[in-house]
């Protein structure tokens, strides 16, 4: 028998619509019952690609003893982290507060009011690794439930009341009447180097220990400085860190695209999941890499990773899917690794070389299989088996679409098929940069049809400028999050530098006007994750860290930066600076952990280039732009003035395309060319 998820349409909510558990999806039939029932709710979350979430369902939600119990004692909730951010950033911050700790799955109890009491991750279904059973952890509940319900209460009421003072934060810590110039201060910019180096791996790249993550905003940041300071240690680090994933296992070697995470130190074992935002973050970081150093082996993984999202993670109408799962046939990473003896069957002769340049051995590299990674220099590998590199980077050109071709007979991960508002603005900007700086029309194609399925499906009834934050086979749901917005409007953006089509900024404004009415706090400073009136959170929290999505706040700091130069919007900017300097001591001393506010300090330090093109070739002269590597830029182009837009008003010269570059609105002598136009930056 189904439960009631088999209504839902996330693919994790789906995963257990036949569990023998009472699931609920998130909602006030499941209120109801727990405050007419008086019991406990137990929510848990997780995500389609999580495996440890598979594994609890596998060992308890599907067995029906334990469903049993669960029935019995408590109302039951599923949720999809990334259907329902706002909930799990709520009860994950509970989480850390009680335990220290927090991951997915999270299960946590809450009172018939939705408030915490009590919670953790995985628990497996008989005592081990030092954690109580699941059925332990239930009973155990449920009895001081019963017998210990004003303790339970009294702890509820502190970890709500501790959530909503974690949004006191960045308040009147600074003199916001000081010049910009002594509040964002290249000293600061040079101790996030610094501590951003004191946390490099500077053997095999990256950034702290294992687990490791790709840290693309530190990559970035890193590279962002070195175009200024010319500090080879902080370019060297960046490079070697993309150097070390695009060789190592969290790369897939074969079908392009990258994994979430790294399990060891040296990228080789990933944790084989593959999600939509990392992917967008590393072709962001990529594209930032090959304009900076002119490196063809950025661009052909630029190239690899977006055919692969554009084969696998497109959706028939131009949105991308969110996720594909770890596991296959309930085991992780089956589906991309191999045997000794397949390769062998299936390259012959050419099969030796192959094997020794990633590092293939039949008592395998991982768990007694091989994940095909690249640890030692091709040109080592060719002079041990007596071939010049050129032959050898043959048979491997060769030799992967012969296993590509294998590997897709093989039954394949889970796909989580959903399309999220956010995530899809993070790839649309992504392939914007690509598209601008490897100078590829397809990749503007691809950023333009998945915001047309976003404006065609995501909207909401009778509102231009209200969204929802996921869509799936025409069924659109839930009201979009501060992310969604933020991340649309940075898209937005990018599309119009890219195209040179001004309404794709307009509507950036919009969407900024709408996001200062519904997200602004009570000091008009930060936003909250949710809209006003949004009724189903016990807390409207706002999230300022970067962790592996951009921080809302920190994106949006970005955006109205940007959108206060283009139309001259003052109280823009002020909002801007008053949100990065009100952060930025934590931001100094954290950078890993703020790496998108570390960019806006950067940009507050480094300036704002303002470059005006205005005449009859102007897409031409913005393209030619874009391959320059000028992280801070506002660009813009027209072939007559622009009454809302300073840049564009008499900028025009009869028979001419003019390039200006501004700073503060005050431009230096026009230029014809890109060439002339390079050195002034």
């Amino acid at each position: 028998m189904a439960n009631r998820l088999a209504k839902e349409t996330s693919p994790y909510l789906l995963q257990h619509a036949h569990n023998p558990v009472d699931w609920y999806p998130w909602g006030e039939e499941a209120f109801r019952k727990a405050e007419e029932e008086n019991k406990p709710i137990l929510v848990s979350i997780g995500y389609a690609a999580c495996h440890w979430c598979h594994v609890m369902e596998r060992e308890s939600f599907e067995n029906e003893a334990t469903a049993k119990l669960m029935n019995e004692h408590f109302v039951n909730i599923k949720i999809d982290r990334e259907e329902r951010p706002d909930i799990d950033h709520i009860y994950m911050d509970a989480l850390q507060a009680m335990a220290g700790n927090g991951g997915w799955p999270l299960n946590m109890f809450l009172l018939p009011d939705r408030q915490p009491f009590y919670g953790g991750t995985y628990f497996p279904p008989q005592k081990a690794y030092n954690r109580p059973s699941w059925t332990e952890v239930l009973l155990a509940v449920s009895e001081a439930f019963k017998t210990k319900r004003q303790d339970l209460e009294e702890q509820a009421a502190n970890l709500t009341q501790h959530l909503q003072q974690s949004n006191q934060f960045g308040v009147n810590t600074v003199d916001l009447g000081l010049p910009k110039d002594e509040l964002f201060t290249q000293a600061q910019a040079d101790a996030m180097v610094l501590a951003l180096m004191g946390q490099a791996d500077k053997e095999w790249g990256g950034f702290g220990h294992a687990p490791k993550f790709p840290g693309s905003f530190a990559i970035q940041y890193l590279l962002r400085h070195y175009r200024v300071s010319r500090d080879e240690t902080a370019l060297k680090q960046a490079l070697l860190s993309l150097d070390k994933m695009i060789d190592g296992g969290i790369y897939d070697q074969l079908g392009g695209g990258f994994a979430r995470y790294s399990t060891d130190e040296k990228w080789l074992a990933p944790h084989f999941e593959k999600m939509l935002y990392d992917n967008a973050l590393l072709v962001d970081t990529l594209c930032e890499a090959y304009q900076l150093t002119g490196n063809q082996r950025y661009a052909q993984t630029i190239r690899h990773t977006l055919a692969f999202v554009q084969r696998e993670m497109t959706a028939p109408e131009g949105g991308f899917y969110s996720a594909l799962d770890a596991d296959s046939e309930g085991v992780e990473g089956k589906f991309y690794v191999w045997e000794e003896e397949e390769i062998n069957a299936l390259l012959g002769a050419d099969a030796p070389a192959f094997n020794a340049y990633y590092d293939v051995s039949r008592h395998g590299n991982w768990e007694d299989v091989n994940i095909l990674w690249a640890p030692r220099p091709l040109e080592t590998i060719a002079q041990e088996q007596g071939m010049t590199p050129a032959e050898l980077e043959a048979l491997l050109e060769r030799s992967r679409p012969k296993l590509m071709a294998a590997r897709d007979k093989r039954i394949r991960p889970g796909l989580d098929d959903k399309i999220l508002l956010g995530w899809n603005a993070l790839m649309i900007h992504a392939c914007c940069k690509a598209a601008a700086a490897l100078g590829e029309k397809a990749y503007l194609a691809m950023a333009e049809k998945a915001m047309n399925c976003i404006l065609e499906n995501m909207r909401r009834p009778g509102a231009s400028l209200a969204f929802w934050h996921t869509y799936k086979g025409g069924n659109a749901r839930y009201p979009a999050f501060l992310d969604d917005y933020a991340n649309l409007i940075r898209a937005l953006t990018a599309l119009q530098e890219t195209s040179g089509n001004l309404e794709w900024i307009r509507t950036a404004a919009g969407l900024a006007e709408f996001v200062t009415g519904q997200f602004s706090d009570e000091n008009a400073r930060y936003f909250y994750y949710t809209a006003a009136g949004q009724e189903d959170v016990i807390v409207r929290k706002k999230e300022i860290y970067d962790g592996a999505v951009p921080s809302g706040n920190a994106v949006m700091a970005h955006n109205l930066w940007h959108l206060s130069v283009v139309f001259e919007r003052k109280e823009w900017a002020d909002r801007a600076l008053a949100m990065t300097a009100g952060l930025s001591q934590t931001v100094v001393r954290y950078p890993t952990s703020f790496g998108v506010w570390a960019a806006m300090i950067l940009r507050l330090v480094q300036g704002t280039p303002e470059l005006a093109v205005a005449g009859p070739l102007y897409k031409e002269r913005m393209r030619e732009l874009g391959e320059l590597y000028v992280p801070y830029k506002v660009l813009l182009g027209a072939e007559a003035d622009v009454e809302d837009m300073p840049l564009l008003q008499q900028r025009l010269q009869a028979g001419k395309t003019l390039i200006y570059l501004c700073r503060d609105y005050q431009c230096v002598k026009p230029v014809e060319y890109i060439s002339e136009i390079t050195n002034l930056i």
